[in-house]
């Protein structure tokens, strides 16, 4: 079974690039690879940006949205085992606002602005937009 898994393809060297960190495999490929085809095409004049180094070095984000009492919360409170500051739960919409979780040495608690304007903002000014409070 998968016998064309081990065949050599081909052109495709028997030495192929070894890289340290899957993050530096993706950012090297798309600098030699992708982003030439980009440029020959003006694809970053109809549809995004180029992608930069902080593209690929920076953190994943993800995004939890739904309707009220849906277990959003409840969702995020059982992946990080433990109760998170501004966590409101109950049978009536709780969410009147955004809050930004993330991992750091210091537990600490704060409005979206000062996360949006610190952790933010390097992504805002990269692609000229400004970084908006949603509290």
């Amino acid at each position: 079974m998968f016998s064309w898994a081990n065949k050599e393809q081909a052109g495709r060297s028997k030495d192929s690039e070894m890289f340290q960190t899957v993050t530096e495999g993706l950012q090297t490929l798309y600098t030699k690879k992708l982003f030439p085809l980009e440029e020959t095409y003006l694809f970053h004049d109809f549809h995004s940006p180029a992608l930069e180094a902080a593209d690929f070095q920076s953190k994943p984000m993800v995004l939890l949205v739904g309707q009220y009492s849906t277990g959003k919360t409840t969702f995020i409170r059982y992946l990080l085992e433990q109760d998170f500051p501004g966590m409101r739960i109950g049978p009536e919409p709780t969410t009147d606002g955004f809050i930004a979780v993330m991992h750091g040495a210091v537990r600490r608690s704060g409005g979206l602005a000062s996360v949006c304007a610190v952790v933010f903002q390097q992504i805002y000014e990269r692609r000229k937009r400004k970084c908006v409070d949603l509290k």
